[in-house]
């Protein structure tokens, strides 16, 4: 019988420590629930990055890549005076180098277009009409934007077009870091 009762303490109090993590886990979830409203409804201008990559549209395909570095992974358009013409991705790049698939013999005419020159020129590859979002809105439309359209760098501009910001899903996971410490 001595050894049945330690059992049944030991039980008891496994019991206990199961009930106080379990507690611990709730409180936890609501915390985060509570954090996620919040990182909704903070403002795109907040969290934005208002240092990123500003190419022009007659620049050289070779200078962007060079710019773009190791960590950047796009580029946003403009034109002299700041307004939004068009957007590039390192995704966008890889794809002008995709050759096609049908052509089992690569002629020079399709070599020529694959090599890279100081004549191929950012307006070559970049997305004329990105889709953006506007200085005004708050990060729960910016989160729903980038995961309808799949988008991973959203261009922040005013009603106007003008270019603000850049705001990319590591800003919004950096904020959500900081907020569920």
């Amino acid at each position: 019988m001595p050894g049945e009762k330690s059992k049944n303490a030991k039980a008891k109090k496994i019991k206990i420590i199961h009930s106080k993590r379990r507690l611990l886990q709730l409180k936890r979830k609501e915390e985060m629930s509570h954090n996620i409203r919040y990182i909704s409804k903070v403002p795109v201008s907040v969290v934005m990055d208002r240092e990123f990559l500003k190419v022009k549209p007659s620049d050289s395909l070779i200078t962007l890549i060079e710019n773009m570095g190791d960590e950047e992974s796009s580029a946003v358009v403009v034109d002299d005076s700041g307004y939004l013409v068009g957007f590039v991705t390192m995704k966008d790049v890889l794809h002008f180098f995709d050759v096609p698939r049908r052509h089992s013999i690569v002629g020079f005419g399709l070599l020529k277009k694959y090599s890279v020159t100081r004549a191929t020129y950012v307006r070559d590859i970049m997305v004329t009409k990105p889709i953006t979002i506007s200085i005004n809105d708050n990060l729960g439309h910016a989160i729903r934007i980038m995961l309808e359209t799949g988008k991973h760098h959203l261009p922040v501009v005013d009603e106007k077009g003008r270019v603000h910001g850049l705001l990319e899903v590591k800003d919004i996971i950096r904020l959500i870091r900081i907020v569920s410490l």
